[in-house]
């Protein structure tokens, strides 16, 4: 069998493997060392990213006239001009109060014509006939007294018939005054506030007219603004309460962009600032806004500190930006990234 034994390394050759090795970690070292000094010198850390979205103004489009939705004249998408006829909103109960209104006027009119046109001739003619007659029958009574006065004197007839004829004489005085009296109420006609009553009654009903109006007004919703339809509550056919809502319009005019950023990063956000965020819906289209609002969110919107020392409460605050040249295509919702 043959002998497979090496001779053992010398003490020189041991030294020598150990010294290489020795070189070799250094080398190893020294790159890894190197390799964490550039890492720290050119390698940044990636920006922080602030995630917002897109806001638009929304009106909602809402009426005083309860009743049925008859006709929609726009549909969800379209855009309107301001002044554009929305939707038409039915009420017979509207139209009857209408009718009634109107009933009201007429006869509040009637009765002002009636009092303006003061007393028929009629009447007056038969108040002055009752004032002459009743003045024949003083002229009457009055011969008659002094008749029976110069008898009495005379000692013909007695005390109690001269007395007798003093007072048909008194009664006749009396009841032509009375009739003189119906006379000039006759030929003035109604007193002055029966003619402001009246007047009163005529303004009265042409208010309640105008009341019904101003509802029937809203039977067609207008658009007032310009803007897309965003959303149609009802359908056609149903019933609709005062002040509900029928539609939504927004603004396409008036939109921005809304952030929540903690207060530590409010030095790059400032009033007037401009900066640009992108839109990824968009192709990643990069936009110039301006920034315009800037309020605290409150308590509930704090950021809290993990660490009993060495770092502190943050507050939350909304930031809003407006757009400095037209986004057709931006919508509500859409996100919006800020770096």
């Amino acid at each position: 069998m043959a002998d497979n034994n090496y001779p053992a390394p010398t003490a020189a050759e041991v030294k020598k493997e150990s010294r290489r090795l020795i070189g070799a970690l250094a080398v190893i070292i020294i790159l890894v060392a190197a390799l964490a000094i550039v890492g720290f010198l050119f390698i940044k850390e990636p920006p922080e990213i602030i995630e917002g979205q897109a806001e638009a103004t929304s009106v909602r489009i809402s009426g005083m006239l309860p009743g049925r939705v008859t006709d929609f004249y726009v549909h969800e998408g379209d855009n309107v001009r301001k002044g554009d006829t929305l939707v038409h909103i039915h009420s017979n109960l509207a139209e009857a109060k209408m009718a009634q209104a109107e009933g009201m006027v007429t006869v509040a009119e009637a009765m002002n014509r009636k009092v303006d046109s003061g007393t028929r001739s009629q009447i007056v003619t038969a108040a002055y006939q009752m004032w002459q007659q009743a003045k024949a029958a003083v002229d009457i009574t009055k011969k008659t007294y002094d008749r029976m006065e110069s008898l009495y004197s005379k000692g013909v007839i007695s005390e109690q018939k001269r007395d007798e004829a003093k007072a048909a004489y008194d009664a006749a005085v009396a009841a032509s005054k009375a009739a003189e009296s119906q006379y000039s109420l006759a030929k003035q006609g109604a007193q002055s506030e029966d003619k402001e009553s009246a007047r009163a009654m005529v303004n009265v009903a042409e208010g309640g007219v105008a009341e019904v109006n101003a509802l029937l007004e809203d039977q067609y919703l207008t658009a007032p603004c310009d803007g897309q339809i965003d959303v149609i509550y009802p359908h056609e056919g149903e019933l609709v309460a005062l002040g509900a809502p029928i539609m939504n319009l927004l603004r396409t005019d008036d939109k921005w962009v809304t952030f929540n950023v903690r207060e530590e990063l409010l030095n790059d956000l400032t009033m007037g600032k401009k900066i640009k965020v992108m839109i990824p819906a968009l192709d990643k289209k990069e936009i110039e806004v301006e920034v315009y609002y800037v309020q605290d969110m409150g308590s509930y919107a704090t950021w809290r500190a993990t660490k009993s020392t060495g770092d502190w409460d943050s507050r939350t605050f909304k930031i809003k930006a407006r757009p400095l040249q037209s986004v057709p295509d931006l919508r509500p919702g859409m996100t919006v990234i800020y770096r």
